[in-house]
């Protein structure tokens, strides 16, 4: 019998102190701060120790939009960032250079609406950890917006990817009994927050349970 990988969680857009404590005591995979000036969740004004003091094995993601290598390295390097994702316009050659002058995971996010935005891809695979398909929208993620996760059966690379869009607790029974094998884990933001840049404990914490159970479990 195939063994089934359980799904990562990334909780994104995260600036409280003291909700970030909590959240991070709820153990998930990731807890993302986003380090774009223009998001009402922007955290550049936390202080690094907050960053360091997160749950161990929980990993921290820095999310830059069209920012500079070297802002973006001189940021990782305050803040020890384990993870980069890169939600703008970035080339390869751009994902090529940052990784070799910051060594950690690299996340590159595409926006997708059809099939066509599939169709270069392949070019960062080589340059990055993990995709993140997110919807395709004007902004720089964060609309709240959901794309047709359908369209990602015309995904045909061989990188992993993570699926964020304006995810609920109504969508994670549908997200896991319909996973792509590719999909190794959500991004949510939007749909579990209080206000922006406020997460709801209490629905991280029912998502966490949830994709934790094992299949005969599943509950939400």
């Amino acid at each position: 019998m195939k063994k089934v990988k359980l799904m990562k969680i990334k909780i994104c857009g995260m600036r409280n102190v003291i909700n970030i404590a909590e959240v991070s005591m709820l153990k998930p995979d990731y807890i993302g701060f986003i380090f774009y000036e223009k998001s009402p969740r922007y955290a550049g004004e936390l202080n690094h120790a907050v960053l360091e003091s997160l749950f161990s094995n929980t990993l921290s993601v820095g999310v830059f939009v069209n920012a500079t290598i070297e802002h973006v390295v001189e940021t990782a390097e305050y803040y020890k960032l384990n993870a980069i994702q890169l939600h703008g316009n970035e080339t390869p050659e751009y994902c090529a250079e940052l990784s070799t002058k910051y060594k950690c995971e690299i996340i590159k996010a595409f926006g997708i609406k059809s099939e066509d935005d599939f169709a270069n891809v392949s070019d960062y695979e080589y340059f990055c950890d993990y995709f993140l398909f997110d919807t395709k929208t004007d902004l720089y993620g964060g609309s709240g917006n959901k794309f047709d996760h359908n369209v990602l059966t015309s995904y045909k690379g061989k990188k992993p990817f993570f699926i964020s869009g304006g995810i609920t607790l109504d969508d994670v029974v549908n997200i896991k009994n319909n996973r792509h094998e590719l999909c190794v884990g959500i991004d949510v933001n939007s749909g579990f927050e209080i206000s922006p840049g406020l997460k709801d404990v209490a629905k991280i914490k029912k998502l966490l349970n949830f994709f934790k159970q094992t299949p005969n479990e599943q509950d939400i």
